[in-house]
């Protein structure tokens, strides 16, 4: 067991890999479809995915410009000059012997993101990112003294994003995962669908109590931000451990159980020099020029950075806005920000807005995956018109969410927010003799509670206004009856 001052006199380091596979139609380097999801083994292929004699790969544009889309992502520009290599090694599922790649020129080079983690702000550096195609897939039936190799992922278009090793907590490492998904999602350069493999992550730990690196793993194939943060948890331990007990880590490559929550050694690590790259000779560079970089450059969207810039005036605390940020990117018939900026000029109702959409609206789309049929401009005028209500002391909180989940199930936008709110039953009453009346009997049916307070228990005054609502319905005004309740009882 490593106690705390133990492990404090080591420094964990954490680089990441990223492999984002990118929203072509088809793959990097032939016309075959992109998506093998639901396809059956070795159905999307094609001489060049067997790698057939005389097979050239064909360049995907498409692929090039989403890998410019990433660069402004990760804060970055394209490189104007980039090339393919051919890295080598020999596994069933890479019938050519070798996988298409950038090695020393690749197409995105010194980006950054920042990170939050427990209300700090943290610059995590990008070394690189570049395209390569994917390899095949080989399955091992259990139980079975073979294996089976499916190729349609092979030549997959893929961008692998390269962190510094600059992240050195577990917290910072999903932090870091989050936020590149965000980025990837936002700048629509992938489906990153975590669960499909869209994104994967290959977590690089090493510790020491020096300022020298120490012998790094790598963790492949990672594939949920949670599994991101375990993996640095559990590998740091472990290396911490084997160190004090006097052996010495191993470079190697690791897999994660993620039942066990735990690492465990697949093969030793390969170092650059014994994949034997060099320039692939059947593929021309990639030369970008000023005008290409500048019109993808202008295509591009507000990122998760620049919203948290345009909201930051509104007191949301974090996990708010990251609510707001991931639910924009799942939902894509409807949004939630661009409503929010439409009203940033009043700063009221726009953090208002925010918490409805939080706490009301977003749940009620995960938790029952309902469509809606209303279009942006009609949430937007929902949205004002309850905001009116409340501040003309028409709704209660309770109230407000009650008329927006019934707005929002229905086909089309009530002619009249206020009339729908008042023939459901929402609109609460403001009419002070009304109320009156029944604060008086809600004294008389509750003399103890009424005593109390005369006697300076104020809490039971929260058990009449109570009493108040329930025999209202749930129209009275509750301020007002609160008012009506201290002065009956102070007569």
């Amino acid at each position: 067991m490593i106690t705390k001052e133990i492990r404090e006199q080591y420094t964990v380091t954490v680089g990441i890999e990223c492999h984002v596979q990118l929203k072509t139609h088809t793959k990097l380097f032939s016309s075959v479809a992109n998506d093998a999801r639901d396809a059956a083994p070795n159905t999307l292929v094609s001489h060049i995915c067997f790698g057939l004699p005389g097979a050239l790969p064909v360049l995907n544009k498409a692929a090039v410009h989403l890998a410019m889309r990433a660069a402004f992502a990760l804060g970055t520009e394209p490189q104007k000059f980039s090339k393919f290599d051919r890295k080598h090694y020999f596994y069933p599922d890479l019938p050519k012997g070798y996988q298409i790649t950038q090695f020393d020129q690749p197409i995105i080079l010194n980006g950054s993101i920042t990170i939050d983690v427990n209300g700090e702000s943290k610059k995590i550096g990008i070394t690189r990112a570049h395209l390569e195609e994917d390899a095949g897939k080989s399955t091992h039936p259990a139980g079975k003294d073979y294996s089976l190799v499916d190729l349609n992922r092979a030549g997959t278009p893929l961008l692998e994003i390269v962190s510094e090793p600059e992240i050195h907590t577990p917290a910072e490492a999903k932090a870091y995962a989050r936020e590149l998904y965000l980025r990837m999602k936002y700048a629509d350069v992938s489906d990153a669908n975590l669960y499909y493999g869209n994104m994967r992550f290959d977590v690089n730990v090493s510790v020491s109590k020096t300022d020298t690196f120490g012998i790094r793993t790598e963790t492949k194939n990672i594939n949920s931000f949670r599994a991101v943060e375990k993996v640095v948890e559990y590998e740091s331990t472990r290396q911490i451990e084997e160190l004090e007990k006097g052996n010495e880590i191993i470079q190697e490559t690791r897999g994660w159980d993620d039942t066990k929550l735990r690492t465990f050694s697949q093969r030793t690590k390969e170092d650059a020099h014994d994949y034997r790259y060099f320039p692939d000779p059947d593929l021309p560079p990639i030369v970008l020029d000023e005008a290409h970089i500048d019109e993808v450059k202008a295509e591009m969207p507000v990122m998760p950075d620049e919203w948290r810039e345009r909201l930051s005036g509104l007191g949301l605390d974090n996990a708010q806005t990251n609510t707001l940020l991931d639910a924009e990117v799942e939902e894509e018939t409807y949004s939630y920000l661009p409503i929010i900026e439409e009203h940033l000029n009043n700063k009221d109702f726009a953090k208002t807005l925010a918490n409805w959409l939080v706490n009301i609206e977003i749940p009620y789309r995960r938790d029952t995956a309902a469509p809606t049929l209303l279009k942006d401009v009609e949430r937007s005028e929902l949205y004002g018109a309850t905001y009116a209500l409340v501040k003309a002391d028409k709704l209660s909180s309770t109230n407000v969410k009650a008329l927006i989940l019934d707005v929002l199930s229905g086909d089309v936008l009530p002619e009249s927010i206020e009339a729908f709110a008042s023939e459901k039953g929402y609109i609460q009453v403001s009419d002070e003799a009304e109320i009156a009346k029944i604060v008086a009997q809600v004294i008389t049916d509750n003399q103890k509670a009424a005593d109390d307070v005369r006697s300076g228990e104020m809490k039971a005054i929260g058990f009449l206004v109570g009493q108040v609502m329930k025999a209202s319905k749930g129209k009275a005004n509750p301020a007002l009856a609160q008012k009506l309740l201290r002065e009956q009882l102070n007569s």
